[in-house]
């Protein structure tokens, strides 16, 4: 039986602390915030990354499932769904984006000598979702509200190229 630390904590043991606490800093990351840090709300959204979770009540979920393991992956204490939620829409997105290009410039830096190394620069990719609202009349298979239809299109391209990497659209399922 493991009695150290689990998978995901030697995971992101390896992540560079001070070039995060940096980002945070630059952008007052942690000013007024009593429940949940900068650095335990990006330990929340790398595991629901690499958990492909979908949903904050996911999230919570399977969190609140590890129990006890709970402190030796990282966290100090179970989180709150709401806690989550009010992190994501308070907390600045440039202390992850700033995060994310150092950990870009160590990737480059440590396969600079192999085939793909020159192609983590030009990685970089927009996402950009966007629901449209459509007319029930026209539309009945999208029903959503009583007078409104949603479609979503999702649109991801390459900062390098000139056109989309990928275009998609997708209908919600009819409610029978």
């Amino acid at each position: 039986m493991n009695q150290g630390r689990t998978v995901f904590a030697q995971l992101l043991a390896s992540l560079p602390k001070q070039e995060f606490d940096k980002c945070v800093a630059r952008y007052h990351g942690d000013f007024r915030v009593r429940k949940l840090p900068a650095y335990e709300h990006f330990l929340v959204l790398a595991f629901a990354q690499l958990t492909w979770r979908e949903s904050l009540r996911d999230i919570q979920t399977c969190l609140t499932s590890f129990g006890p393991k709970l402190y030796h992956s990282g966290f100090r204490h179970p989180l709150a769904r709401s806690t989550l939620a009010d992190a994501n829409e308070q907390r600045d997105w440039r202390i992850f984006a700033d995060f994310a290009q150092v950990l870009i410039g160590q990737a480059t830096a440590l396969y600079a000598d192999e085939p793909f190394g020159t192609e983590l620069k030009a990685a970089a990719s927009a996402l950009d979702s966007t629901t449209i609202d459509l007319c029930l009349s026209l539309f009945s298979w999208a029903t959503f509200r009583r007078h409104k239809a949603p479609s979503n299109f999702t649109r991801c391209s390459r900062f390098k190229a000139a056109s989309p990497q990928s275009l998609s659209s997708r209908q919600p399922a009819s409610k029978t």
